[in-house]
Formats: structure tokens, sequence, C-alpha cells
């Protein structure tokens, strides 16, 4: 496993106060709370959506593409996801600070994307913002070619290998966004933080990209940030 320490000064935003308001995103019943961005359902009224409740559980079926986006816009919050691959291994993905719809090859809205992909959980995806993290150029690749648009380096490599569970486990990912600033945690291990993130209030979308996967759990808890001299 690679290991990184981070400074105090890097760690600025200290969580101090979590609010006792954890709900969930899901009523594992219905999509209530939650629109789905399908290009080819546009297309053709016929599709069907990629998204469903199954047995008490949320499930992106991968195809046709898309995200489902949640009608709120969220800012400083706690996300916590326990998803797995119930048969193979996949693609798929949490962004936040979603805004503007399909930015990117017509599918991807501006975000940040928090990836789930099997071996890859916790990799940044840069989709029309940006985020900076330590040891960015071995993370990212040249300075020269990083950015957030079509042909530039949008992909920020995680911070260790071996957090996620086996296939067809639950794995537990969450997500803390303050202010600019956003952590990730896989199954206990932090897997990635970044800074500067050229956005900090946004909605919350999930993907249906590549293989089907399965969500028992997305809660969200707002949380009060409190710098290291407590102000």
């Amino acid at each position: 496993m690679k290991k990184y320490i981070f400074s105090a000064a890097a760690l600025m935003a200290v969580i101090t106060n979590v609010n006792a308001q954890t709900r969930s995103l899901f009523n594992f019943k219905d999509l209530s709370g939650w629109h789905i961005d399908v290009p080819a359902m546009d297309k053709d009224p016929k599709v069907e959506s990629p998204f469903i409740v199954r047995n008490g559980v949320f499930v992106s079926l991968a195809n046709p593409q898309g995200h489902i986006i949640t009608d709120a816009g969220y800012e400083n919050f706690r996300l916590e996801v326990q998803y797995r691959f119930p048969a193979k291994p996949g693609n798929c993905g949490v962004l936040v600070f979603v805004s503007t719809p399909r930015v990117l090859y017509g599918m991807f809205p501006k975000s940040i994307e928090v990836q789930l992909q099997h071996n890859d959980a916790g990799d940044f995806w840069c989709i029309g913002e940006d985020i900076t993290v330590p040891d960015m150029e071995k993370r990212r690749g040249p300075k020269s070619e990083w950015g957030a648009v079509d042909g530039k380096q949008r992909r920020i490599i995680n911070l260790t290998d071996n957090s996620e569970k086996p296939l067809k486990e639950w794995n537990t990912m969450i997500i803390e966004c303050v202010g600019n600033a956003i952590k990730v945690w896989e199954n206990g291990d932090l897997v990635n933080y970044g800074t500067n993130a050229t956005a900090g209030r946004g909605q919350i979308a999930l993907q249906a990209e590549g293989s089907e996967v399965e969500f028992r759990k997305v809660d969200l808890t707002p949380i009060t940030a409190f710098s290291e001299n407590g102000r």
C-alpha cells in the first residue's frame, strides 16, 4: 500500500462538529428527490431507465449510460455510500459539486467525480471543474497537460492500493466536502484529499457507466468545519 503523510497545514479544514441530521438521499422505494439525465432516453422514448430500485436497494444497471442527479444542491457535507459490484467488475462514480449538465462528451455534468471503478476507487476525475492534490505531477502527469476538458489530464490517481473489498462484497466510501476541499475514505483508508476545488457547492450524481452497481446506503450529513485555531 502506498503511504502519504499530510502536514497539519494541508489539513486546515478540521471537521469538529457533525450535526445529528444524517438522512438517506434515497427512500429505497422509488427515485423521489432525484432526476435522471440519460441522453439515449431523449432520442428514443422506448429506452428504459438504467436506474431502478430492486429488492430494497438502488441499482445502476450500467446501460444506457447517464446520470441520476439530486434535485437539491449541497455544500459542507459528509456522504456515506455503501456499494458493490454484484456480478462483474466495472465502472461507476459519485459526482459532487454537480452543476451544468452534459458539458463533456454530451454526457457528463460539470463536477468532480470520485471514482468507484473496481481497483480505482477514490481517483478524482475533473469534469469542467478542477482540484489540487499533493504530488500533483506524480499523480496527474506533466503540469502542461493538466485540465478539466477533453484532451487534458483530468484523472488524479488515488493514494492507496488494496483498499477495496473483493468483488461482490460491500464497500463503504465516505466523501467529505468542506468549502473547496474534498476528502475520500474507502473502507476506512484515506484514499484521496484535494483542496482549492473550483466549486464548493452543487448537486450529487451517481453514474450508469459500464457495469451493474448496487447501493444500499447513500446517507448525507451536514457538517460544520472549523479551522485549526477554532474559528
